[in-house]
C-alpha cells in the first residue's frame, strides 16, 4: 500500500493573495505533493478555496470573525488572525496534516506567516516569500529556521518576475520536505555558550564531553546565539547546559549590541537540568565600529576587537548589578546549578596585564553574585583565568558529575 505524498501548508490571506496561492498550490501538486490551504484572510471573499477557513484560524485564536470584520479594524484583526496561526498550525502539524509549511506575503502577511512558522519545531521546512527578505528579518525569523526569500516584486499577480520567484521558491519547500535527512548516532545533547575571547575554553570543555559520549552544541553569544540557546532548552532536547559566556547580559544591562533580552538564563532553570554557570565575558560591552560608541561612554576603556567591532570595559558598578541579575536568574533553578568563578579574568583579554585586567571590577561581580545566590547553589572560586585548560577541564567535570547525580 502506497503512503500519501508529503503536504505542504500554504499559509496566507487569500482574499488578496487568492491567485499567487492558486499559482503555488498548482506548482506544489505537479511536483507529485499535497497542499493544505488556510486561509488568513478577513477583507473579501477567497481567491481560492481554502482546507482551513479563516472561521477556523479566528475561532482558534479566541475571536469571531464576523465581529473582526464588523469592526473594520485592520490591526485588531491581524492580531486575532496572528493568535489563531500561531494556535492552529503547529496543532495541525502535531496531526501530521502537513509537513512542511510555505507563505507569501508583504509587512501583514509576514509578520503572520512568520508568528506561526515560529511556533514550529526545528527542522520542519519553512519558507516565507516576504517584500521585507532584503531588510533586517530578525524579529520575523526569530530563533527558528525559517526560509526568507525576497519576492522581488509586489507579491500582486502572476508576471514575467513573480512567476520564477513563486514556482523556485515552490521548488524549494518541495524539495526541502522531500530531502532524505542521513541517520546518525544520537547522543545526549550538552549546548554551550563561547565567544571568541572563551574560545579555548569552550572548544577544551567540549572536546573533553565529546570523549565521554557527548553531542555538544557550541552557540555564539551574539545575541541571536543566546535566544535560540534558550529555546532548545526550553524545548526539552537538551541533557545539560555549559553556560561558560554569559556576556549577553552585559550587553543588556549596559546597551550593547549583542543583547539576548531579558529572559537569557531562564530557560534551564525553568526546566530544571544541570547548570555550569561562568561570568565569560563579562568584562564587556559590544558595539559595532568605534564611530557607533554613543556618545556618553566617551573617557571608557575600549579594545578593538576587529575593525567592526569595539569592546568597552564594564566597570564595578555595572559588574555588581550583573553580579545581582545571574543570581537573581540562577536562584529561579529548579535543577542542580553550579557556578564557577576564574579568579584570573573572565575573558582572553581580561587576564593579568591584558588590556581589560581589572580586578576590583571581577570582585564586584563575585561580591554581590554570592550575596544574592541561593544558599545551596555552590560559588566555586578557582585561580585560573577562564581560557587555562585546567579550568575547562573543571567545568565540564562539574557538569557531567550533575548530570550523572540527576540520571541515578
Amino acid at each position: 500500500m502506497n503512503s500519501m505524498p508529503p503536504t505542504i501548508a500554504l499559509l496566507g490571506s487569500l482574499d488578496t493573495k487568492g491567485a499567487e496561492y492558486r499559482f503555488v498550490k498548482e506548482c506544489i501538486e505537479a511536483a507529485g505533493l499535497g497542499a493544505l490551504v488556510i486561509d488568513l484572510g478577513i477583507l473579501g471573499a477567497p481567491g481560492l478555496e481554502p482546507n482551513i477557513p479563516r472561521e477556523e484560524v479566528a475561532a482558534a485564536g479566541g475571536a469571531a470573525l464576523a465581529a473582526l470584520v464588523s469592526k473594520a479594524d485592520r490591526g485588531e484583526a491581524v492580531a486575532a488572525m496572528t493568535r489563531g496561526a500561531e494556535a492552529l498550525v503547529p496543532k495541525l502539524y502535531a496531526e501530521g496534516r502537513f509537513q512542511g509549511v510555505m507563505a507569501m506575503g508583504g509587512s501583514g502577511g509576514t509578520a503572520m506567516a512568520c508568528a506561526a512558522m515560529r511556533m514550529l519545531p526545528i527542522g520542519v521546512p519553512k519558507v516565507m516569500v516576504s517584500t521585507l527578505a532584503g531588510t533586517d528579518v530578525s524579529p520575523y525569523v526569530g530563533v527558528k529556521d525559517i526560509v526568507m526569500i525576497p519576492s522581488i516584486v509586489d507579491i500582486s499577480g502572476i508576471n514575467r518576475i513573480s512567476r520564477e520567484v513563486l514556482a523556485r521558491a515552490a521548488g524549494a519547500v518541495c524539495g526541502m520536505v522531500t530531502a532524505k535527512v542521513p541517520f546518525g548516532q544520537d547522543k545526549p545533547l550538552i549546548v554551550a555558550s563561547m565567544f571568541g575571547n572563551t574560545t579555548n575554553c569552550v572548544e577544551a570543555a567540549k572536546g573533553f564531553l565529546e570523549e565521554r559520549g557527548y553531542e555538544v552544541l557550541v552557540f555564539h553569544a551574539t545575541g541571536t546565539g543566546g535566544r535560540t540557546m534558550e529555546s532548545l532548552i526550553e524545548a526539552g532536547l537538551i541533557s545539560g547546559v555549559l553556560d561558560i559566556t554569559t556576556t549577553e547580559w552585559a550587553d543588556e544591562l549596559v546597551g550593547g549590541v549583542l543583547s539576548a533580552g531579558p529572559t537569557r538564563l531562564e530557560a534551564a532553570a525553568r526546566i530544571g537540568i544541570p547548570v555550569v554557570v561562568v561570568p565569560g565575558c563579562l568584562d564587556m560591552v559590544n558595539f559595532w565600529a568605534p564611530e557607533t560608541v554613543p556618545d556618553r561612554f566617551k573617557g571608557r576603556k575600549f579594545y578593538p576587537h576587529n575593525p567592526n567591532v569595539t569592546l568597552m570595559r564594564t566597570n564595578v558598578e555595572e559588574n555588581r548589578e550583573l553580579g545581582r541579575i545571574l543570581a537573581e536568574k540562577l536562584n529561579q533553578s529548579l535543577g542542580p546549578v553550579t557556578v564557577l568563578f576564574p579568579l584570573k579574568g573572565l575573558s582572553m583579554i581580561d587576564s593579568p596585564g591584558g588590556p581589560f585586567w581589572w580586578p576590583e571590577a571581577d570582585q564586584a561581580l563575585l561580591g554581590s553574585l554570592k550575596e544574592d545566590l541561593r544558599r545551596d547553589i555552590p560559588v566555586v572560586e578557582l585561580d585560573h583565568n577562564i581560557n587555562d585548560p585546567e579550568f575547562a577541564r573543571i567545568c565540564a567535570e562539574e557538569l557531567l558529575k550533575m548530570m550523572r547525580r540527576e540520571n541515578h
